[in-house]
Order: structure tokens, then sequence, then C-alpha cells
């Protein structure tokens, strides 16, 4: 991905801004966009008067309450808006275990915003518990769909041998990614643009993916996942992957399903690519009801809940 001068020090400034939140023990743990949007509701939640109100909760905020260089590192990344006298940041900062994320503000409504959230701290568990248990050697890695950069970023401080591709096809996600690496301290990550896998090359031991699996009108890339009910992205990610996978190679995939009437449609479709014997492969329920609020949107009438799932494959 090739930057400008510009964008090369306003996402230098944005590192900057980052290791000198982890050098002050700043902390927060994202939420889903409904629980953000009730505590952002609450009488005395109008304006900020903490960092985590601030990078947090995305809270308005008087000038005086950054220190000089961190408002200066802000403004130099062109990530601060006026909202009559006070100032609000354009990115949120969220930390996994002792790691910090840079990603979009809230509400995430920009066709390229950056998603961290609930099902970004379900998907770490289910890489960090493979990494965990796996004795198969990791020599090429690739997270497809990067987002924020977490999957490729675990993989590559637990794996540190390990060649990892960081790979979306949002260049907002890709630089975020960038920073989230560099703030890592981490030497064995390139960030690319691909579609899916179509951008690179080889194969790969692992292979873990975090596709967006939501019906949205707006077609937002975090978001929309296509197909009849959000499923598609997911199933071609699947499709693709599976040839991409060295012998005793694992994918694991993170994503959610919209159930009709007590019925999984994604994994009765997933029958079919995994039916050769080359296969082993698990599937499982993670969270049984996740994103309620979605069941009223167009195009969930029939929906009786949308699921948290994992699927993991490997090449014998």
């Amino acid at each position: 991905m090739q930057l400008s001068q510009t964008q090369r020090q306003a996402d230098q400034a944005l590192l900057q801004l980052g290791q000198r939140l982890q050098a002050d023990g700043y902390r927060f743990t994202c939420v889903t966009p409904l629980t953000q949007a009730r505590n952002n509701a609450r009488p005395g939640a109008e304006q900020a008067s903490t960092l985590r109100d601030i990078f947090g909760w995305n809270r308005p905020f008087e000038a005086s309450l950054l220190s000089p260089d961190e408002l200066e590192q802000l403004q130099r990344a062109g990530l601060v808006d006026r909202e009559g006298k006070r100032l609000r940041s354009r990115v949120r900062w969220s930390s996994l275990d002792d790691a910090l994320f840079v990603h979009s503000s809230f509400p995430t409504d920009s066709v390229d915003a950056v998603f961290f959230g609930p099902d970004t701290y379900r998907f770490a568990r289910l890489i960090q518990a493979h990494l965990q248990d796996s004795t198969a050697p990791i020599n090429h890695a690739v997270d497809i769909g990067c987002g924020a950069g977490v999957g490729a970023v675990l993989i590559a401080r637990a794996r540190r041998h390990a060649q990892v591709s960081a790979v979306d096809i949002n260049d907002q996600a890709l630089r975020m990614t960038a920073i989230n690496v560099a703030l890592a301290g981490l030497a064995n990550v390139s960030v690319e643009h691909s579609d899916v896998l179509q951008g690179i090359t080889g194969q790969f031991d692992l292979i873990v993916a975090n596709p967006p699996y939501m019906l949205d009108a707006r077609e937002r890339a975090y978001r929309h996942g296509g197909g009849a009910l959000g499923e598609q992205l997911s199933l071609r990610m699947v499709e693709e992957a599976l040839p991409r996978l060295a012998p005793g190679g694992t994918l694991l995939l993170y994503t959610g399903v919209a159930m009709v009437e007590g019925r999984d449609p994604f994994l009765a479709a997933l029958h079919k690519p995994l039916a050769d014997t080359r296969w082993a492969w698990r599937y499982q329920e993670l969270d049984p009801d996740v994103f309620g609020e979605q069941l009223l949107e167009p195009g969930y009438q029939q929906v009786e809940r949308i699921a948290a799932v994992a699927l993991s494959v490997s090449r014998r």
C-alpha cells in the first residue's frame, strides 16, 4: 500500500499517540454499538472527563483535557473534529490483553469504517486457543479481512519466526493495521491489499478470518456479508481458503449466522466444500444470541436469532 508523505506523517503522529496512551496505562474494553449508545446517553455523559471518555466512549471533550503533545498528535493525524466549543476524536483506542488497537470512531457509519468490538474479542480467543493447543509449525499465516489487524498481531506475537500477512480491501483498515502492528513492535507482519486471497500468492499454515455477516443496506465493507442473510462472504472465504492450506494447515473462521426456524443455513452450506476427505473440520456455536437489534432490520423478518459460530478446518 503506497502512502503519500502527508499520510505517512499523519500515521506516524497517530502511532506516537498510541505509544503515549500505552505508556500511560490506558485501557478500554470495546462494547457493542448498542451498549456504547446507552452509556453515552446517560446523564453526565454529555462530555468527556477522562482519556477513556475521549478515546473509548468517544465523547466530546475540552481541549484542556489532553496534554499539549497529545492534542498536537491528534491534530497532526487529522483525526479531531470540532463540535461547537468542544472537540471529538475520529478514532477510538481499545485494549486486548496488553495490546492496544486503534479503530474507527463511534458510530461506525462510514463506508470504510474499521470495526472493533465483542466479536473481535471472541475471534481473538479462538485464535489464542488454537495457538496454545496446536503443535503444528506455522511458517506462513494470513489474516483475511484483517480490519484493525487483531488476528495478524496475535499470530505474529505468538510465532515470532512466522511471516504473517494482513490483507483487506479497505485501505483505512490497512493503515490502522499497520499502526497497530508497529505499536505492538512486530517486524514479521506484511500489510497488503487483497480481495480475500486474490491479491497474494502461496500456501499458508494458518488462515484466520472474521468476515462481516450482516445484511447492511449501505453495504459497508466492515458489516455487509452479502447473500440471502449475510452468509455469502463467509462461504467465499472458506471456498478460497481451502485450496491455499498447506498440508497440516488450519483455517479458523469466526462469523455469525442468521438462524431460521431452528436451522443453521451456513452449516448446511458448508457440507459441500468440506465433503472431501482431505478436510478434518469442527464447527461450534460460541454464542447463541448476538446483535439482537439487527432482527428489526429489513430482510430479517424470518430470522429467530443471530449466533456467533466458529469453523476450524485442517488439511490432512
